[in-house]
């Protein structure tokens, strides 16, 4: 397997310079993965496939759906990759490389855990700082116009967002200057995890039955429902600074609530 991914790798450092692996490569790979990620969820939507596991009645009108696409795209080429672009040359002097040896594997899980961690922990305080009045109103509120998400609202946001939380996700390669195949993995694993969390579906395979502390789907749908400034359910994977801080009350109330109308319920039967 690992001479496989070797002589991928190799072929695509033969033929292609580091910055365009690095800038555009990386585009490529981000879109790819999120749109391939992210679009189904429309159909499912639009189809009402798999309605039982969907956490919110309601449904978004497809002119509201296209709305997302069409911003997104636009954010994309005009925020996205110039960052990329720009951000290259921080990147390459802290170490950032592409040839081969490609890292062992134990260096990458760590980087990766590491880059959790600290997305975690950032992005936390990011969001809250966009949950305050002036930032919500002027700058948060783009992402909070769709209150039943799916999965392509996860990026959907005012520019200045999309920079400021922006830095919660590169700040831990930029600081370890990994080797780009796991800088590909770390994009790839946090475009999942986004897309997941706004999908709008909760369904018996969700990591957040199975993984402890990972938010997912049904943790962060509570977020956009409330359209306040202090709706809570802050945290971006994992939610322990959330149960630290005390930000997950109302989720953990209601969701206990829930929990005691079925216990109730099936004691009656």
């Amino acid at each position: 397997m690992a001479s496989i991914i070797e002589y991928g790798w190799l072929y695509l450092i033969t033929h292609f310079s580091d910055f365009q692996l690095a800038c555009l490569g990386s585009f490529f790979l981000h879109e790819s993965v999120f749109f391939l990620s992210g679009l189904p969820f429309i159909y499912l939507e639009r189809a009402g496939w798999l309605s039982k596991y969907k956490i919110q009645t309601k449904n978004n009108s497809p002119a509201a759906q296209e709305k997302c696409v069409t911003r997104l795209l636009l954010y994309h080429f005009g925020v996205n990759l110039p960052v990329m672009i720009i951000s290259y040359p921080v990147f390459k002097y802290m170490g950032m490389r592409s040839s081969l040896p490609l890292p062992s594997w134990n260096v990458v899980l760590t980087q990766i855990i590491f880059y959790f961690i600290l997305e975690d922990f950032v992005f936390y305080w990011g969001h809250r700082v966009l949950h305050t009045k002036w930032m919500y109103k002027y700058v948060h509120s783009v992402h909070h116009e769709y209150a039943t998400p799916f999965g392509l609202t996860s990026e959907y946001a005012h520019p200045a967002e999309i920079l400021f939380l922006g830095f919660a996700t590169i700040i831990g390669p930029a600081i370890t200057g990994p080797h780009l195949m796991t800088l590909w993995l770390w994009m790839v694993l946090r475009v999942l995890e986004t897309v997941e969390a706004h999908c709008g579906y909760h369904f018996p395979w969700s990591l957040s039955n199975f993984l402890p502390l990972y938010g997912g789907a049904d943790f962060h749908d509570y977020h956009h429902r409330l359209l306040y400034t202090k709706s809570g359910n802050y945290s971006s994977t994992f939610t322990y600074m959330d149960w630290v801080f005390g930000t997950d009350k109302g989720y953990r109330k209601l969701k206990a609530l829930k929990n005691g109308g079925i216990e109730d319920g099936s004691k009656q039967k």
